[in-house]
């Protein structure tokens, strides 16, 4: 436990770090971007701590997780804890009753109900799921905000190109799709995502638009800013956000609003997001290295928990029911 180097300072390796600094222990923490910066999944995620709508498409395991992350990002961010929407066009009412029959952790609003809550998205016919206990952060400033806490406890991120060959005693590696050639089943999804920034119209929770083809998230950053995400594509090709995905993103949220045909695109991004087949993330050891990876589209949400099993195996041997031995 006191010769532990940890690769990669994204959502997962900040929190294996953190996690080992409340056990007392001070790793060695590298990147080969140094600080978290514009790059890497991390930078571009939505921040939602919703695992009763992940549950949709979910194992149970990122429900049950899932559920203890605002509790743990609390002690680094701030969490707005106001729950979360699922809307659907009024063509496509059927698919809120199927994502209903998925999920738990709701209840079904319409009217007036849903005019308290989002004022700007009320409808005469509009119904709504409404996941009152589920929450969101701002995730650079959640990122800056562990970094913060590990200076507090005097570990610094170090700049530099290594992986766990170059590295003698434990190595935690958390590089993400990085590692994908010492990880089997390892994949690369590619998410494309956009912010917006616009007067016209004002949220203040995350909203989710179910859509057959073109499904969207829209999280409220505040100041009148909004993250659109985000695509999921079965591709490991990297580059700039495609006209295609800007397209469809921008066309969902303006059938969600049409307030958002005049707002102001001031960013997109994409990346790779990390998964293994059954999406849920894992501990991988091998040997002396363990791998924390395959975060998917649940990088906040699990990182927490992931972090906290990969600690504990450090520390008494036990293996949580996210490790896997390779």
């Amino acid at each position: 436990m006191s010769d532990i180097t940890i690769i990669g300072a994204g959502v997962a390796g900040l929190w294996a770090a953190y996690a080992l600094s409340q056990r007392g222990i001070t790793p060695r923490l590298i990147d080969r971007a140094g600080a978290p910066a514009a790059h890497g999944c991390s930078w571009w995620a939505g921040g939602m701590l919703a695992p009763f709508c992940e549950g949709a498409l979910s194992e149970p395991a990122v429900v049950a997780y899932g559920q203890q992350a605002a509790a743990a990002w609390a002690g680094v961010t701030h969490v707005q804890h106001k729950g979360s929407l699922v809307v659907t066009l009024a063509r496509d009412r059927a698919e809120l009753q199927r994502f209903a029959q998925r999920t738990t952790g709701h209840r079904r609003i319409t009217g007036e109900a849903l005019a308290k809550l989002e004022p700007d998205l009320a409808q005469p016919a509009r119904e709504a799921l409404f996941f009152e206990t589920e929450a969101h952060l701002t995730p650079r400033l959640a990122l800056a905000g562990l970094q913060a806490a590990l200076a507090e406890r005097g570990i610094m991120i170090e700049q530099a190109e290594v992986t766990p060959d170059d590295i003698e005693g434990t190595v935690l590696d958390c590089r993400g799709f990085a590692a994908a050639p010492a990880l089997s089943g390892l994949r690369g999804v590619r998410g494309e995502m956009v912010m917006l920034r616009t007067s016209e119209i004002t949220l203040s929770r995350p909203v989710r638009l179910l859509h057959p083809r073109h499904p969207l998230y829209i999280v409220p950053r505040g100041d009148g800013v909004f993250m659109l995400g985000a695509t999921q594509i079965e591709s490991e090709q990297r580059g700039p956000v495609t006209a295609r995905a800007l397209l469809e993103l921008l066309s969902a949220a303006y059938a969600l609003h049409p307030a958002f045909a005049e707002a102001q695109v001031i960013e997109t991004g994409a990346d790779l997001r990390p998964a293994f087949a059954d999406h849920v993330p894992r501990v991988v050891q091998q040997g002396r290295v363990l791998h924390l990876n395959g975060l998917f589209r649940h990088g906040y949400l699990m990182a927490p928990a992931l972090a906290r099993q990969a600690v504990d195996f450090l520390e008494t041997g036990r293996k949580g029911d996210l490790f896997h031995a390779d």
